[in-house]
């Protein structure tokens, strides 16, 4: 079952930026502006674990996402799942990709993610469960 329409999909990947909304320990929202891309079926992204979102998001995976661009917004409902190593960096290299940062072709992948993980960099794939918002205004 498709959970955006057309119309929201085309937004998703008109725009890399969103905002990242998970729950501190006492329940209150902790907002966090954070690069995104989406992959035709979830939304992935990049944080370190010495961010709030890292803890957060291992304490309680539900996630609120807005794209927004002036009034035109969506807004993502779901659950965050968080990689480490080889899925890591599969999903940090179509981020790279996406945001124009391609690496370059003869970089080595044992190096690669030896880098991300001195860099405490982790990646988040979003679920999407629920939809709202009108992409155009």
């Amino acid at each position: 079952m498709a959970i955006f329409d057309e119309a929201q999909e085309a937004y998703l990947n008109s725009h890399d930026l969103c905002v990242l909304g998970t729950a501190r320990k006492d329940g209150s929202p902790q907002l966090s502006m954070v690069n995104y891309v989406y992959d035709g079926s979830h939304l992935l992204m990049s944080v370190t674990k010495d961010r709030a979102k890292y803890p957060n998001i291992k304490r309680n995976p539900r996630v609120s996402v807005l794209v927004h661009d002036g009034r035109k917004q969506v807004i993502v409902y779901g659950t965050a799942e968080v990689f480490e190593g080889a899925q890591r960096d599969e999903m940090i290299k179509r981020l790279r990709e996406h945001m124009g940062n391609p690496l370059p072709p003869d970089t080595d992948p044992a190096r690669f993610s030896a880098s991300l993980d001195r860099l405490k960099r982790i990646a988040i794939r979003v679920t999407p469960e629920k939809v709202l918002g009108d992409p155009n205004g």
